[in-house]
Protein backbone atom coordinates (compact mmCIF):
# COMPACT_ATOMS: atom_id res chain seq x y z
CA UNK A 1 0.00 0.00 0.00
CA UNK A 2 1.33 3.45 -0.86
CA UNK A 3 2.28 5.94 1.82
CA UNK A 4 -0.55 8.29 0.82
CA UNK A 5 -3.18 5.60 1.20
CA UNK A 6 -1.88 4.67 4.65
CA UNK A 7 -1.99 8.31 5.78
CA UNK A 8 -5.49 8.70 4.37
CA UNK A 9 -6.68 5.54 6.09
CA UNK A 10 -5.18 6.71 9.40
CA UNK A 11 -6.84 10.12 9.03
CA UNK A 12 -10.20 8.49 8.31
CA UNK A 13 -9.89 6.14 11.30
CA UNK A 14 -8.97 9.01 13.63
CA UNK A 15 -11.89 11.05 12.28
CA UNK A 16 -14.31 8.16 12.85
CA UNK A 17 -12.96 7.62 16.34
CA UNK A 18 -13.40 11.31 17.18
CA UNK A 19 -16.95 11.29 15.83
CA UNK A 20 -17.77 8.21 17.86
CA UNK A 21 -16.31 9.69 21.05
CA UNK A 22 -18.35 12.91 20.89
CA UNK A 23 -20.78 11.86 23.60
CA UNK A 24 -18.85 8.91 25.01
CA UNK A 25 -17.19 8.62 28.39
CA UNK A 26 -13.61 9.46 27.44
CA UNK A 27 -10.79 9.43 30.01
CA UNK A 28 -13.36 9.20 32.79
CA UNK A 29 -15.04 12.45 31.77
CA UNK A 30 -18.49 12.34 30.28
CA UNK A 31 -18.74 14.11 26.91
CA UNK A 32 -15.11 15.28 26.98
CA UNK A 33 -14.95 16.32 23.31
CA UNK A 34 -18.45 17.77 23.20
CA UNK A 35 -17.81 19.96 26.24
CA UNK A 36 -14.39 21.22 25.17
CA UNK A 37 -15.27 21.87 21.53
CA UNK A 38 -18.42 23.60 22.75
CA UNK A 39 -16.28 25.88 24.94
CA UNK A 40 -14.41 26.96 21.83
CA UNK A 41 -17.24 27.18 19.29
CA UNK A 42 -20.15 28.45 21.43
CA UNK A 43 -18.64 31.91 22.09
CA UNK A 44 -17.51 32.35 18.48
CA UNK A 45 -19.70 30.56 15.95
CA UNK A 46 -22.54 30.13 18.44
CA UNK A 47 -22.62 33.91 18.96
CA UNK A 48 -23.10 34.37 15.21
CA UNK A 49 -26.07 32.03 15.22
CA UNK A 50 -27.55 33.59 18.36
CA UNK A 51 -27.41 36.94 16.60
CA UNK A 52 -29.39 35.55 13.65
CA UNK A 53 -29.68 31.81 13.04
CA UNK A 54 -29.97 31.98 9.26
CA UNK A 55 -27.46 34.75 8.52
CA UNK A 56 -25.04 33.34 11.07
CA UNK A 57 -25.31 29.88 9.54
CA UNK A 58 -24.78 31.32 6.04
CA UNK A 59 -21.70 33.22 7.23
CA UNK A 60 -20.29 30.06 8.83
CA UNK A 61 -20.97 28.04 5.68
CA UNK A 62 -19.17 30.72 3.66
CA UNK A 63 -16.20 30.74 6.01
CA UNK A 64 -15.84 26.96 6.03
CA UNK A 65 -16.15 26.86 2.22
CA UNK A 66 -13.49 29.56 1.94
CA UNK A 67 -11.11 27.70 4.25
CA UNK A 68 -11.65 24.41 2.42
CA UNK A 69 -11.16 26.05 -0.98
CA UNK A 70 -7.96 27.81 0.12
CA UNK A 71 -6.61 24.60 1.61
CA UNK A 72 -7.33 22.83 -1.68
CA UNK A 73 -5.53 25.58 -3.59
CA UNK A 74 -2.44 25.86 -1.43
CA UNK A 75 -1.99 22.29 -0.20
CA UNK A 76 -2.31 20.56 -3.57
CA UNK A 77 -0.31 20.82 -6.78
CA UNK A 78 -2.66 22.98 -8.83
CA UNK A 79 -0.50 22.98 -11.95
CA UNK A 80 -0.46 19.19 -12.10
CA UNK A 81 -4.20 18.96 -11.35
CA UNK A 82 -4.98 21.41 -14.15
CA UNK A 83 -2.79 19.47 -16.56
CA UNK A 84 -4.55 16.25 -15.62
CA UNK A 85 -7.94 17.89 -16.20
CA UNK A 86 -6.82 18.92 -19.69
CA UNK A 87 -5.69 15.38 -20.43
CA UNK A 88 -8.99 13.97 -19.13
CA UNK A 89 -10.96 16.40 -21.26
CA UNK A 90 -8.93 15.37 -24.31
CA UNK A 91 -9.57 11.69 -23.54
CA UNK A 92 -13.32 12.35 -23.23
CA UNK A 93 -13.34 14.03 -26.63
CA UNK A 94 -11.45 11.09 -28.11
CA UNK A 95 -13.93 8.67 -26.53
CA UNK A 96 -16.78 10.53 -28.23
CA UNK A 97 -15.00 10.15 -31.58
CA UNK A 98 -14.48 6.41 -31.14
CA UNK A 99 -17.80 5.50 -29.55
CA UNK A 100 -18.46 3.09 -32.45
CA UNK A 101 -15.04 1.37 -32.07
CA UNK A 102 -15.20 -0.75 -28.90
CA UNK A 103 -11.52 -1.77 -28.88
CA UNK A 104 -10.28 1.83 -29.16
CA UNK A 105 -12.89 2.95 -26.62
CA UNK A 106 -11.67 0.33 -24.11
CA UNK A 107 -8.09 1.51 -24.55
CA UNK A 108 -9.12 5.11 -23.89
CA UNK A 109 -11.16 4.08 -20.85
CA UNK A 110 -8.12 2.29 -19.41
CA UNK A 111 -6.08 5.46 -19.85
CA UNK A 112 -8.83 7.43 -18.15
CA UNK A 113 -8.86 5.03 -15.18
CA UNK A 114 -5.14 5.68 -14.65
CA UNK A 115 -6.00 9.24 -13.58
CA UNK A 116 -8.00 8.23 -10.49
CA UNK A 117 -5.11 7.17 -8.23
CA UNK A 118 -3.00 10.18 -9.27
CA UNK A 119 -5.87 12.59 -8.69
CA UNK A 120 -6.64 10.98 -5.35
CA UNK A 121 -3.05 11.35 -4.19
CA UNK A 122 -2.89 15.00 -5.23
CA UNK A 123 -6.14 15.95 -3.50
CA UNK A 124 -5.55 13.90 -0.37
CA UNK A 125 -3.22 16.30 1.45
CA UNK A 126 -5.83 19.05 1.98
CA UNK A 127 -8.29 16.41 3.14
CA UNK A 128 -5.84 15.21 5.79
CA UNK A 129 -5.65 18.68 7.32
CA UNK A 130 -9.34 19.55 7.12
CA UNK A 131 -11.23 16.32 7.84
CA UNK A 132 -10.89 16.30 11.63
CA UNK A 133 -11.85 19.97 12.14
CA UNK A 134 -14.82 19.55 9.78
CA UNK A 135 -16.03 16.46 11.63
CA UNK A 136 -15.81 18.32 14.94
CA UNK A 137 -17.68 21.26 13.41
CA UNK A 138 -20.40 18.96 12.06
CA UNK A 139 -20.84 17.30 15.44
CA UNK A 140 -21.16 20.72 17.03
CA UNK A 141 -23.63 21.79 14.31
CA UNK A 142 -25.67 18.70 15.01
CA UNK A 143 -25.97 19.53 18.71
CA UNK A 144 -26.54 23.24 18.14
CA UNK A 145 -28.91 23.18 15.16
CA UNK A 146 -30.91 20.00 15.72
CA UNK A 147 -33.37 21.63 18.15
CA UNK A 148 -34.11 24.52 15.75
CA UNK A 149 -33.84 22.92 12.31
CA UNK A 150 -33.95 19.17 12.86
CA UNK A 151 -31.92 17.18 10.36
CA UNK A 152 -32.63 19.79 7.68
CA UNK A 153 -29.50 21.70 8.69
CA UNK A 154 -27.45 19.15 6.73
CA UNK A 155 -29.34 19.92 3.52
CA UNK A 156 -28.98 23.68 4.10
CA UNK A 157 -25.27 23.22 4.71
CA UNK A 158 -24.78 21.12 1.55
CA UNK A 159 -26.65 23.57 -0.67
CA UNK A 160 -24.85 26.56 0.82
CA UNK A 161 -21.44 24.94 0.59
CA UNK A 162 -21.99 23.97 -3.06
CA UNK A 163 -22.85 27.58 -3.89
CA UNK A 164 -19.98 29.11 -1.93
CA UNK A 165 -17.44 26.50 -3.04
CA UNK A 166 -18.35 27.01 -6.68
CA UNK A 167 -17.88 30.76 -6.34
CA UNK A 168 -14.63 30.49 -4.39
CA UNK A 169 -13.19 27.89 -6.76
CA UNK A 170 -13.83 30.27 -9.68
CA UNK A 171 -12.47 33.34 -7.84
CA UNK A 172 -9.31 31.59 -6.64
CA UNK A 173 -8.85 29.52 -9.83
CA UNK A 174 -8.78 26.15 -8.05
CA UNK A 175 -8.50 23.02 -10.17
Amino acid sequence: MKKGMIIMLATMLISLWIASQWSADLFGQTEFLKTNIGKILDPSLGALMKWNLWFGFIIIIGLTSLILTLSQKYLSDQAQLKEMKKEQKFLQEEMKKYKDHPEKLMELQKKQLEFFPRTFELTMKPLMFTSIPIILLFRWFSDYLMPQLGNWWILYYLIGSMIFSGLFRKWFDVA
